[in-house]
């Protein structure tokens, strides 16, 4: 018997999987797997949907949004729970699934993870929780808490926008303290990105970041006068390269120590992050993970 364990978020992305269901059974039982599924919501405990796992179980099927995802990374961390998993990119954000090349049709996707084979690949850990594209901390980071989960799921990322512009008002300078072996940076900054993936909300930003270096990408942007922003932010909505910008440092690291005095959150995928302060580390091939082209 070969056997899947299906975690799926019903809200996710405008409860987008509950219409795929029979596929991602379907698919798998032309194959000779036996999906079992396991349902997320606001009053069960995560650690259920691994109760049941045995030697007979081949792989870990994730149906969410980057949120998701972390859950169930983390979950499996603190079970020491080796198996592969693979995403069906459902949720609002999907930025890591598109990092690794997953098709939002569901029948290919699932088409995809069944003719694959696991590749190990790396994750991020900042302080005692993992996460696999981004950590942040800094001026929006918290856009996507405080955005109402119902709004979230029915107008998609236009919901983050919206909060966003909502927090311009707040606009300001921190001041923060980031150390490495390849970098220092002691001043003021208005937002700071730690990435395993290469996208935040659709915009590639770490566009040198590799599944499988061992290294995060690292990019600070600077708090200068917002007249000097405004080429970045063009380079940011164009998707070009932002070499040559005296407004951002941009450098891959394998550990970064952060400390902030501000009253400020960190983030982890959309989800509240740890206080400072922080240590961000790479964790090289954390993971191992189907259906990457």
């Amino acid at each position: 018997m070969k056997n899947v364990k299906f975690i799926y978020n019903p809200f996710s992305g405008e409860n987008a999987i509950l219409k795929d269901l029979d596929t991602v059974i379907k698919t798998h039982q032309k194959k000779g797997y036996t999906v079992i599924p396991y349902r997320i919501s606001y009053d069960t405990d995560i650690e259920k949907a691994f109760e049941d796992l045995d030697e007979s179980y081949e792989y870990i099927i994730i149906a969410g949004g980057d949120g998701t995802v972390d859950t169930v990374v983390n979950c499996m961390k603190q079970k020491n729970i080796n198996l592969p998993i693979a995403i069906l990119p459902v949720g609002t954000a999907n930025d890591f699934a598109k990092f690794i090349g997953m098709s939002e049709d569901i029948e290919k996707a699932c088409n995809d993870i069944l003719s694959s084979t696991p590749k190990c690949m790396d994750i991020g850990k900042i302080n005692d929780k993992y996460f696999i594209n981004v950590a942040s901390t800094g001026l929006f980071t918290d856009v996507s808490q405080k955005t109402d989960v119902n709004v979230k799921n029915t107008i998609g990322k236009l919901a983050y926008y919206i909060k966003g512009i909502e927090q311009l008002p707040s606009f300001r300078k921190i001041n923060i303290k980031v150390e490495s072996k390849e970098e220092k940076f002691h001043g003021d900054m208005y937002l700071m990105l730690v990435f395993n993936g290469q996208t935040a909300g659709g915009f590639s930003l770490a566009y040198k970041a590799e599944l499988d270096d061992g290294l995060l990408d690292v990019i600070i942007i600077k708090a200068v006068p917002l007249k000097d922003l405004i080429p970045l932010f063009i380079k940011i909505m164009r998707g070009e390269h932002l070499e040559g910008q005296n407004s951002i440092v941009y450098f891959k690291s394998d550990k970064i120590k952060i400390e902030c005095g501000e009253n400020i959150v960190t983030d982890i995928d959309g989800e509240r992050g740890p206080n400072f302060p922080l240590t961000i580390e790479c964790i090289h091939d954390g993971i191992k993970v189907l259906g990457i082209k």
